[in-house]
């Protein structure tokens, strides 16, 4: 029985890979985050549940001229027991205008997480803009409840503007998951 020469190069490049794979720390292994919980990552217990909630969404002032800062605080709840570093990203009119990362569910840590956002405003159009904040997990339980968008609108109206209704710049407006009411 012969061999053909490019099976056994096949086979020795799986064996050196599988070698390779399997002598390196697991921290070494590259897969796409979250996409693979390996068996001994999960400190034996069979798995975890991850489920981040955006519990409240602030934002000061509601009305403001183009170029001044908008203030946006969104609270997270972490209510299971999985733990990762996700970002939260904050939206006016579905276009993301701030984001950091947060660290999430490391045991001794608050299950609530607290985000400040800075949004400037410089070089937006004045007008209405709708408000997201979103924690997004891939493998979450209820990814329904990882976005939380302000009911009402924050206007930006042109240095010098006068606002709808002539009412003064300011104001404030937080947007609550109705579960914790």
């Amino acid at each position: 029985m012969r061999i053909h020469k490019n099976t056994v190069a096949i086979l020795g490049v799986f064996i050196l890979l599988s070698a390779t794979v399997l002598f390196l720390p697991l921290d070494a292994v590259a897969a796409p985050r979250n996409l693979i919980q390996l068996a001994a990552s999960d400190g034996g217990g069979g798995g975890h549940s991850v489920n981040l909630t955006v519990e409240r969404v602030t934002v000061s002032p509601i009305r403001a001229y183009v170029g001044d800062p908008v203030y946006v605080e969104v609270v997270i709840d972490n209510r299971e027991d999985g733990s990762d570093t996700s970002w939260i990203e904050v939206y006016a009119n579905k276009k993301v205008v701030d984001r950091q990362m947060f660290r999430w569910g490391t045991p001794g840590m608050e299950k609530k997480y607290k985000a400040y956002f800075k949004w400037d405003t410089s070089g937006m159009a004045p007008g209405e803009y709708k408000i997201k904040a979103e924690a997004f997990v891939f493998h979450d339980i209820s990814p329904f409840d990882n976005e939380l968008t302000l009911t009402e609108s924050v206007i930006l109206v042109a240095p010098g503007e006068q606002f709808p209704g002539g009412a003064p710049a300011g104001g404030s407006a937080t947007e609550v998951d109705p579960r914790y009411k």
